[in-house]
């Protein structure tokens, strides 16, 4: 049987198919899943509200598995249980297929067509191995972010095709799905807004269950379903042997956060969602429960970094590209984040319906931070634009001009306060880390002008860079040369490990070295990571929260940088032991259980990691 109580979140096995997302619990039970796209209302929301929907596919009376594990080189989660009569596996992927758009255009691709595209389709493969036993299928769909029950119908002559639709709409503008159509070789019957199935299984049997979600045919056979499951593993084995990932033993964890973020990335337009969930606390039963569907205009540096640095240059290709199409409807003026297709609005609600992950609430959906005023986008943009033109070669003139837009913006405005890179909901502030994201800009800004031969704005952007280091150099010091946090303060901030990643100034620099190892001492706790100590720091919310994975991961790298390469090889060690069973990570890391906080799997922490990773192995090498 299913237990009620939350798993864990790094318990959750996570599928895409670059469109949509599912996290699969240990029970078997598919507990999260947003129809048609990563960003629209559950269908599935159980990790939410033990209410809001699962689907679950399992032996009838026993929940813990004995083994999960990723089909080597797939997004395809494999699930072995034991119970006292046999042993069962189960096959959970979300199919890829050939690219279905031959006679007519795709209404939602906005990057060139490939050779693949989104089935529309999570489909579930079980085989009796040994024994017999008897499994269960329940599929309980709930529209509208668990709002609205299903209205169950079976269509065709059996009892092997089946159709769901929101029981009542006319209360719930977001129940407005579209239909969910279930196949089986199973027999499927309705209790209430349940569809479900019982069977008995032998040694060598085999059945499947498929849940489709649009025009594109499921399978109707096990054949069928078999091929197409098959067709799914070799599309990841074949786009994962297209990256370069070094002879070591932390390779796998390399191609497993290569796949996560390719599965983190929207495919029709190109963007990298945060991470594939909304509300998933920050502080157990606490109110730091934000949506991270969208895409975060300051992660564009780092993202094309880590891609690049894996040889992934179609990826980093297709994610330019995003941030160049929603700058030049902008022209040029960037917020913060946008929805994976370039939306700007994305209003902030509560779900006050839904009780929250272990009662962790307010449940949000939308993100109020797109409104804020934060600095770091401007240098972001830029750096992305000199590290994507550097090795990929030519400036064009659209791009060019977003560079001139992003530039100027930094130059107006360096001086005034914003939220920051941590977006706090308290006071603006002059934040060290968003002054230097404004030099960021100018300085980048000032090699592109110089490689479109503009001598007078490559003057004027560098003039402007050195005042800006000089400004932060007189500001941003502590009386014992360490940068803090924001000019006047006294507090440290994970932040700044950005300085000699970027090249503000190099490891070698006694107070980066001062300010690395002071964070390495005073903000850490059991060795990891703090953004920065909620007693020094008000941001406008209460409680408090764990240590940030990707400000851990920072500080392996920025331990390279000024030469402590032993020291940055121990906490990266660390670091991995804490990955999920599946070689997965949330956003925060509790270091008193190492149980994992925030929202998952969390794209910005598995794009440190790559970073982190290579770093340290090619410092060793």
């Amino acid at each position: 049987m299913v237990k009620d109580a939350f798993p864990p979140i790094a318990d959750y096995g996570f599928l895409s198919d670059c469109e949509s997302m599912a996290l699969v619990a240990p029970s078997g039970a598919i507990e999260w899943l947003c129809l048609p796209r990563l960003d629209s209302p559950s269908v599935f929301g159980a990790v939410l509200d033990r209410g809001a929907g699962s689907f679950r596919i399992g032996p009838a009376e026993v929940a813990e598995p004995a083994a999960r594990r990723y089909v080597p080189g797939t997004m395809v989660l494999e699930t072995s249980w034991w119970t006292p009569t046999g042993w069962l596996v189960v096959l959970d992927t979300l199919l890829i297929g050939p690219w279905h758009h031959e006679r007519e255009r795709s209404r939602t691709h906005r990057r060139p067509p490939t050779d693949y595209d989104a089935d529309h389709v999570l489909l579930r493969l079980v085989r009796c191995v040994s024994g017999q036993m008897q499994i269960r299928l329940d599929c309980s769909p709930m529209f509208g972010y668990g709002a609205t029950e299903a209205r169950w119908e079976h269509t065709g002559t059996g009892y092997h095709d089946a159709l769901a639709h929101p029981a009542d709409t006319e209360d719930d503008p977001e129940a407005h799905a579209v239909p969910l159509r279930l196949t089986s070789d199973m027999n499927v019957g309705f209790e209430g807004g349940r569809a479900t199935a019982r069977t008995l299984l032998k040694e060598g049997d085999e059945r499947f269950a498929a849940l489709s979600w649009s025009e594109h045919q499921p399978p109707t056979t096990l054949e069928e379903a078999t091929a197409r499951y098959r067709w799914t593993c070799h599309h990841w084995q074949h786009w994962l042997n297209r990256g370069s990932f070094p002879d070591h033993p932390w390779r796998s964890y390399l191609q497993r956060s290569a796949l996560t973020l390719k599965g983190l990335t929207f495919a029709p337009s190109g963007a990298v969602v945060a991470a594939s969930t909304t509300s998933l606390p920050e502080t157990p039963g606490g109110e730091r429960n934000w949506d991270y569907r969208f895409t975060w205009i300051r992660d564009a540096t780092m993202t094309l970094w880590a891609m690049f640095t894996l040889k992934l240059d179609w990826e980093a290709g297709d994610f330019f590209a995003f941030v160049a199409d929603v700058a030049e409807a902008e022209g040029g003026q960037l917020q913060v984040m946008y929805g994976v297709d370039g939306e700007r609005l994305l209003d902030e609600r509560t779900l006050d319906h839904l009780g929250g992950y272990q009662g962790a609430r307010p449940v949000r959906a939308g993100n109020a931070a797109h409104n804020q005023r934060q600095h770091d986008v401007w240098g972001s943009v830029v750096g992305a634009i000199e590290h994507y033109t550097h090795l990929r070669g030519g400036l064009d003139d659209r791009t060019w001009r977003i560079v001139t837009i992003q530039v100027e913006q930094a130059l107006a405005h360096w001086r005034e306060p914003d939220q920051g890179i941590w977006e706090v909901r308290s006071g603006a502030q002059h934040f060290t880390a968003s002054k230097l994201a404004c030099w960021k800009a100018a300085h980048s800004g000032a090699k592109l002008a110089t490689q479109r031969g503009d001598r007078e704005r490559a003057a004027r952007w560098q003039d402007a860079a050195e005042t800006m280091r000089a400004d932060i150099l007189e500001n941003a010091l502590d009386d014992r040369g360490v940068f803090t946090q924001a000019y006047g303060s006294s507090a440290l901030d994970a932040s700044v490990l950005l300085i000699p990643l970027l090249g503000f100034l190099p490891g070698s620099d006694e107070r980066v070295k001062r300010t690395v190892l002071a964070i390495a001492d005073e903000l850490t706790v059991n060795g990891l990571v703090l953004r920065y100590s909620t007693d020094d720091t008000d941001d406008g919310l209460s409680g408090e929260e764990g240590t940030f994975t990707i400000c851990s991961f920072w500080l392996v790298s920025a331990l390279v940088e000024i030469g402590e390469v032993e020291n940055a090889r121990l906490l990266c060690e660390r670091l991995l032991a804490y990955a999920s069973p599946l070689q997965l990570y949330a956003e925060e890391i509790d270091t008193r259980s190492g149980r994992h906080l925030g929202n998952f799997p969390q794209a910005f922490t598995h794009l440190s990691l790559i970073n982190a990773v290579t770093a340290v192995i090619r410092a060793q090498s």
